[in-house]
């Protein structure tokens, strides 16, 4: 039988005996009988359940364990099924155990009493006991192993289950409404629950089995093989709480296994499971910047995002998490306050009072029940506090990221690396903090309605002295906190300017250290530093002025409330005053961590106009390169009437009448001078110059190689593959056609070899050849080439040109701009820049006597191989050497090359035959005595440590001591003689 059925409780069956006197109750109506039906229906239940349980564990004796299955697709009716139980058995338990408690508490434990109270108990016993197996074997059957149809009998059940329901509410309607009999609200409680949770679960049952039954042979999939390994995949990857049933939820037991892991072994990175897709950034980042650009109302993340938009798109991506946090802190502070409400009746219980005789046993399972709630709410709510700042900084770092690709180059101008290493690392963490201090801006005022409430119950008009000095210690921290906000900004704008300093510094340690100046910048980053650690010490001056006050406060409020009840004749109870000072002290956690919230919004209001500053920062026009996908058109690359110019704002333009078409298949060379625009000419191509007029087409994906290696901290085939999956044959034909093999030979570890800082362990031709196989492995349409021949020795630049842009790029479309006049003939079409403008454009010999630019171009290499030659012949002194200036240059470079092969390989030797960049070593075992001792130690050599301990036991043996002389000092009642009084 429902719950709803097994409500009858004393005032029930009193006011029947009263009624049978004049008008018997039907024999169907009366609680003997639907309890005695529902009692025998959950006790067959009972047996059946628990049948169903040992006959499943005997038949998959010797068998393998099933697997786990997650991550199923669409609305998952089971698992809805087994929480609604669960939440069943948990409301039937604590209503039976209530009633159990009043029962025996209004009998005095000295009988059963009448047929309905033996009836009424029976029924709540055998309900709870039947609902806590069929959990079990639901949670056993469809929670963990997955399966998607339930039983017959079973939702045969539920549905008697609501019949039942929805038949005690009727019974008791016409209880109340005919026969004028009360119902207690208990009963009406249990009504509710069952008729709810029978709904639910008939739903679930019927929806389940027709989600199951639906998936006919045309929907499953082609390749068996191919699903199972991806169930199988997404069992093992799944995340252990996405999975987690709802004791496990609610006892945090889903985290056994893995400390269970931890405890016999040191965890690595493969031991702990993935993340839950909603943690995760690909999960998170799509719905937050949908959010930001609704709210800026451009369509992107753009220039019109502020503090209030940024706070507002946060709040919408994690609403659900605030919600349900909301709902955590009000029963926590509901429950904490619990304590304080009833503890005065407690004392009088105690003391014997007649009129809390019978209450005793009640307030000790309220007590208990109330620290229950308070210890498993506070768990959940600093959980999920924790889970929603991890998302919000996972949120604010990625579009931080994105964005910082996207910078147009004033703006990367004016804002630095070391700007958007501290918006990342410090604002976005900052803002990521600040969800523990969410909920105090409401959570405060509550606290204080509910403390005045409970004081005024205790103390009358005296409360409202409390309420008076919590007023003015709030008001008192309005001026901190606008002292706090202003030392903050200028705290964090020191640190940028540090972290910039810093950054170039690092950058260009080289040419420090050829110049030793290094205690030189030294000095001025300590200078920089000190000037931070100025405005620090004001911020944090003023923040131990305010905490100073602040923790003082609890002692000021219950002094100016007790002084307003002698003052105005309250007498002081024991009861009382325990009730006031446990009031006091719940009260202590809200104003205490007042300085602390004041401090963290104005952290999280710095942090997030940093933040939002930096979204608005101009980026590169999405619209200034026309792409096309492959194959839409026989053009690769067409620039019309194009003016390009780094600083919008100058008045002459870096690139201006720009006017060529290449088309799919041609090989471009760009030449020129230097100075005359050649890189700006990829850049503008490339999309990031910004265009002032003219138009910019594509056709393909680019893959653009720089003047300058860009190298990755890694393993080479790292720095090679790019992300791209591993395919052998092309792999080897690259490291072929860049001359790699040779090197990967030399080198301890081939291509597995990790490379250092910035490619530190290789020469600038190794780096170079690296960075032209990453390109050439990623198969583009169109390739750029910013002059990399530049970075090798003549041998070696005639080969890469032979086998990659002749050989492995025969069929793309290159561009490349070069220095070397050797390389100029081969191209399909020269572009010849000189300030700013194609000076010439055509092939080598249409052009070579058609204009002056090109012939200055031939004509000064030329006179640099003439001079050459000749420091050669003179420094061979004899004429052995004399050859052409050509093949002096070749060998002299092939020297070079030689001379560079050697000094790698010494470079290896240096080595040892060992990696470079070594896994950093972690210790094992605890933390040894020394390790907190030199921590203690740090700060003047300990000598602050005594006074620290002293301060604190001081602190905590003096409000014991005043608690204790509060209850001594005070009498057991109104009536009794205080111990000590003022008269």
């Amino acid at each position: 039988m429902p719950t709803a059925v097994a409500s009858a409780s004393w005032p029930l069956a009193a006011a029947m005996a009263e009624r049978d006197e004049q008008q018997p109750l039907p024999f169907f109506l009366r609680p003997v009988l639907l309890h005695g039906v529902g009692a025998g229906a959950h006790l067959l239940l009972s047996f059946a359940v628990a049948g169903r349980i040992l006959f499943a564990a005997g038949s998959r004796r010797g068998k393998e364990p099933a697997k786990v299955v997650r991550g199923a697709v669409g609305f998952q009716w089971c698992r809805l099924a087994v929480r609604a139980t669960w939440a069943l058995v948990a409301c039937e338990l604590f209503l039976a155990a209530y009633s159990l408690v009043s029962w025996y508490l209004d009998s005095g434990g000295t009988g059963w009493g009448a047929p309905d109270a033996v009836a009424d108990h029976a029924d709540a016993a055998a309900t709870a006991l039947g609902w806590l197996l069929l959990a079990a074997y639901l949670q056993l059957e469809h929670g963990l192993r997955g399966e998607e149809r339930f039983p017959a009998p079973l939702r045969l059940w539920w549905a008697l289950f609501l019949l039942l329901s929805v038949l005690a509410v009727a019974v008791h309607a016409v209880t109340i409404l005919h026969y004028k009999l009360p119902v207690p609200a208990l009963a009406w409680a249990r009504d509710a629950v069952s008729v709810l949770a029978g709904a639910v679960l008939l739903v679930a049952g019927f929806s389940a089995t027709r989600g199951a039954a639906g998936e006919s042979a045309s929907e499953e999939p082609l390749l068996n093989g191919a699903s199972g390994t991806a169930a199988e995949n997404d069992s093992v990857d799944a995340s252990m709480f996405t999975g987690a049933g709802f004791l496990s939820v609610l006892t945090f037991s889903w985290m056994g296994p893995l400390l269970a892991l931890g405890h016999r072994k040191t965890l690595d990175l493969d031991d702990v499971p993935d993340l839950d897709t909603g943690d995760t950034v690909a999960g998170l980042l799509p719905p937050f910047k949908a959010n930001l650009e609704e709210l800026t109302g451009d369509g992107s993340v753009g220039q019109n995002v502020t503090a209030f938009k940024l706070t507002k798109a946060l709040v919408r991506t994690v609403w659900s998490h605030i919600a349900v946090t909301a709902l955590y802190a009000l029963i926590y502070n509901l429950s904490t306050y619990v304590g304080p409400y009833l503890i005065d009746s407690l004392v009088q219980y105690l003391n014997g009072d007649e009129r809390y005789a019978s209450k005793g046993k009640l307030l000790v399972v309220t007590f208990i029940v109330a620290k229950v709630f308070e210890c498993l709410s506070q768990r959940h709510w600093f959980f999920r506090l924790e889970q929603a700042g991890i998302r919000v900084r996972s949120a604010l770092v990625s579009v931080v990221y994105e964005k910082g690709l996207s910078l147009s180059s004033t703006s990367r101008q004016s804002c630095t690396s070391g700007e958007m290493i501290n918006i990342i690392s410090v604002d976005a963490d900052r803002v990521g903090i600040f969800a523990w201090y969410m909920h105090d801006l409401w959570l405060v005022p509550l606290q204080v309605a509910m403390a005045l409430f409970i004081l005024y119950s205790t103390l009358g008009v005296a409360s409202l002295a409390a309420l008076g000095a919590t007023v003015v210690i709030m008001l008192g921290n309005v001026l901190p906190m606008q002292v706090q906000e202003k030392f903050q900004q200028k705290l964090m704008d020191c640190k940028d300017v540090r972290m910039k300093a810093t950054s170039e510094i690092l950058r260009n340690m080289r040419i420090l250290k050829l110049q030793g100046w290094e205690m030189k910048f030294l000095s001025k980053i300590i200078d920089k530093r000190k000037t931070e650690e100025s405005w620090l010490k004001k911020y944090l001056y003023t923040w131990t002025v305010a905490t100073f006050v602040l923790w003082g406060a609890p002692t000021f409020v219950a002094v100016v409330t007790f002084g307003a009840c002698l003052f105005l004749g309250i007498p002081l109870e024991s009861g009382k005053v325990l009730s006031a000072l446990a009031t006091f002290r719940v009260l202590q956690e809200p104003i205490y961590n007042l300085p602390d919230t004041i401090s963290m919004m104005i952290q999280t209001k710095v942090s997030l106009d940093r933040i939002a500053s930096y979204l608005c920062l101009e980026e590169l026009p999405m619209d200034a390169v026309q792409r096309l996908p492959s194959g839409n058109s026989d053009v690769a690359v067409e620039v019309s009437n194009g003016c390009f110019s780094w600083d919008a704002s100058a008045e002459v333009p870096t690139l201006k009448d720009l006017n060529f078409q290449v088309r799919q298949g041609m090989r471009v060379a760009v030449c020129g001078t230097v100075g005359s625009g050649k890189s700006s000419l990829l850049s503008c191509i490339l999309g990031e110059m910004p265009k002032l007029s003219g138009e910019v087409k594509t056709c393909g994906t680019m893959a653009y190689v720089s003047q300058s290696a860009w190298i990755q901290s890694g393993k080479i085939q790292d720095n090679i593959l790019f992300g791209k999956e591993m395919d052998s044959e092309r792999y080897d034909r690259v490291l072929e056609s860049c001359s790699l093999k040779k090197d990967l030979e030399i080198l301890p570890f081939g291509d597995t070899t990790v490379i250092g800082e910035r490619g530190i362990n290789l020469s600038g031709g190794q780096k170079q050849r690296i960075q032209i196989a990453r390109a050439l492995y990623q198969d583009a349409d169109i390739y750029l080439f910013d002059d990399p021949f530049s970075a090798v020795d003549a041998h070696t630049g005639s080969h890469l040109f032979k086998e990659c842009l002749l050989g492995a790029l025969g069929s793309k479309t290159v561009v490349y701009v070069t220095h070397q006049i050797e390389f100029l003939p081969a191209a399909d079409l020269i572009l010849v820049m000189k300030g700013g403008r194609i000076a010439q454009a055509g092939k080598y010999n249409e052009i070579l006597g058609s204009g002056e630019e090109l012939m200055e171009l031939v004509g000064a290499h030329q006179d640099a191989l003439t001079a050459l030659d000749v420091i050669d012949v003179a420094s061979a002194g004899s004429e052995a050497f004399s050859s052409s200036g050509t093949e002096s240059l070749s060998i002299s470079l092939s020297t070079a090359e030689e001379n560079d092969k050697q000094n790698g390989k010494d470079d290896v030797d240096k080595v040892q035959s060992g990696q470079l960049v070594v896994e950093e070593e972690r210790e094992k075992g605890r933390v040894g005595f020394w390790v907190y001792w030199k921590y203690l130690t740090l700060a003047y050599g300990g000598a602050l440590v005594p006074f620290v301990l002293m301060a604190q036991i001081l602190f905590q043996v003096l409000q014991i001591a005043s608690n204790y002389w509060m209850a001594s000092a005070s009498p057991v009642s109104k009536d009794a003689e205080p111990p000590v009084s003022f008269n």
